[in-house]
């Protein structure tokens, strides 16, 4: 299964390597490294350009993609709260975040749950509708600048928000495949964000 590392424990546990016997082969976005004990294949989060192969490990490719700072935007959404971020690097330099109370399902039957579902499904769409409000006013100022979009929190609950506003759709065609997972949306979860926004997919294996 593949796993997530941060750029930098990555390169740390890289770098020995460089120049080692073994293989490299650079292709569709991904490097696959070839040890002798091991092997083990990587996918930079923005994208790998170089296409060529080595007979030794050659990993100047890899660690120049690694250490490109972007510009990225960031929307997470749950039915608690949101968020929405706009990074230089990883540095946050935009954001707001929101609050909203929904409640939670209801487990009796008859006339109250209906009226129960009818509260729920307002205040959900109170929320999508804040949630698709404030992304708006965040994020249209730094539309020319933005590269890429990260997409977290509830899937459905992010759905709803592009969907309600589609002023957004733009914003929506630069989502990154990774969907990142948060609890309700507080700034901390923004703060955070950085370290799994430049984490590379790596899978290991032996050779």
């Amino acid at each position: 299964m593949p796993r997530y590392i941060g750029r930098e424990n990555l390169r740390k546990r890289l770098e020995p390597h460089q120049g080692a016997p073994g293989r490299t082969i650079y292709e569709a976005g991904s490097v696959r490294i070839e040890l002798p004990e091991e092997a083990l294949t990587v996918r930079p989060p923005f994208g790998l350009a170089h296409e060529a192969s080595y007979e030794t490990v050659e990993l100047g490719p890899l660690f120049e993609a690694l250490a490109e700072d972007h510009v990225v935007a960031a929307l997470l959404v749950r039915l608690g709260g949101f968020a929405v971020g706009v990074f230089e690097g990883e540095r946050l330099v935009a954001s707001k975040v929101g609050t909203r109370f929904v409640k939670g399902r209801h487990k009796k039957g008859g006339s109250s749950a209906n009226r129960f579902r009818r509260r729920r499904e307002k205040q959900a769409r109170e929320l999508v509708e804040a949630a698709a409000e404030t992304a708006l006013g965040v994020l249209e100022p730094w539309r020319d600048r933005i590269e890429f979009a990260a997409l977290g929190g509830d899937r459905r609950a992010v759905d709803e928000v592009l969907e309600a506003e589609p002023r957004l759709a733009w914003f929506a065609e630069l989502a990154l495949p990774r969907f990142f997972t948060t609890g309700d949306p507080r700034l901390r979860d923004l703060e955070r964000l950085p370290y799994d926004l430049y984490s590379a997919e790596t899978t290991e294996g032996t050779r």
